[in-house]
């Protein structure tokens, strides 16, 4: 049966934003420590150190002594999130309770790291995560690895993956932007409450940085604006792109920029997920060995079956790594 016909969610979980709210919900995230105990009795903090200092953490759960893992998973969040987002911890008690070893990966500022690195987190750290993953693969002793991330952490996951093709078996990614630009606009053209949502998060995650290191940064000139004036100000003031439209392309994975993607890989969206338009999924030009799944439900991120807060996509993902390895 296709991914389009299993999943027919029923009542409110038709509803694009009640999926999109759940989907990073505290329920879900009670649901899922519940429904996956085990991860979270294995889990271990690591801090992987790579060039010029920068620190990433994460936490690693391996599979116990005498049990053979099946391969080794790497999970990124998306914006703002953190490895204990609800949708990293049901996903990674998922696949841990399938037999994979699981390391869920923090972003720079995220997941409470900001007073590991001075300089700020933008979409483009793509060495840093690069290196951090890496190090960890040289690490932890595995038969195979794959990655998968979800939103901005599954843009990460596919760029990754391009980086590096001989470390990686297989790659999904769960409504990643494909162009960094149609999502921002997005954002700001839905529902008050996207926007109100995402700036909240960002803001307190800035007005962090300032407050531990307030010689380097003042964000007071930032209040109150939308967030494409927000990331404009970032671009100009803190990095060294020339303009927000070429930091915004450097990430884009659109059109045909995953076609040298050579491993199998994943993608699976929503039509009406209200932060990233499908058009863009429509429009990208697909290697041979990806398959992209847009259903016609989902909102963003969610894919949730049920008052349980379970997950279409948790099952896919785990039926689609479980027989490819």
């Amino acid at each position: 049966m296709s991914s389009k016909r299993a999943f027919q969610p029923r009542g409110l979980f038709r509803n694009p934003h009640v999926q999109s709210i759940l989907a990073s919900s505290g329920l879900r995230a009670l649901q899922a420590k519940r429904r996956f105990p085990a991860i979270g009795h294995a889990a271990r903090n690591l801090v992987l150190t790579v060039d010029d200092g920068v620190r990433l953490t994460g936490v690693l759960a391996q599979q116990p002594a005498g049990h053979r893992s099946r391969g080794l998973v790497v999970l990124i969040h998306g914006w703002e999130g953190s490895v204990h987002s609800s949708y990293m911890e049901s996903t990674g008690g998922r696949l841990y309770a399938d037999g994979f070893d699981v390391f869920r990966l923090n972003l720079r500022d995220h997941g409470g790291s900001h007073d590991l690195n001075v300089e700020l987190f933008h979409s483009c750290r793509l060495p840093e995560v690069v290196q951090a993953v890496r190090r960890l693969l040289e690490q932890i002793p595995h038969e195979r690895a794959l990655i998968g991330g979800f939103s901005l952490g599954g843009n990460f996951a596919l760029r990754v993956a391009r980086a590096l093709p001989e470390e990686f078996s297989f790659v999904f990614s769960v409504c990643p932007p494909l162009v960094p630009l149609h999502s921002l606009i997005a954002i700001e053209n839905a529902p008050w409450f996207y926007h109100y949502y995402f700036m909240r998060k960002w803001t307190h995650s800035l007005q962090l940085k300032q407050k531990l290191f307030p010689q380097r940064f003042n964000f007071s000139s930032w209040q109150g604006l939308k967030l494409r004036e927000l990331t404009r100000a970032l671009v100009a003031e803190h990095t060294d792109f020339p303009s927000v439209d070429a930091y915004l392309d450097a990430y884009a994975i659109g059109g045909d920029r995953l076609l040298n993607l050579k491993m199998p890989s994943l993608i699976i969206a929503a039509k009406d997920d209200p932060v990233i338009p499908v058009q863009d999924f429509y429009q990208l030009q697909k290697p041979a060995a990806m398959q992209l799944e847009v259903l016609e439900h989902g909102g963003h991120c969610g894919f949730l079956l049920n008052s349980k807060l379970e997950s279409f996509v948790e099952q896919r993902l785990s039926q689609a790594l479980v027989s490819f390895v």
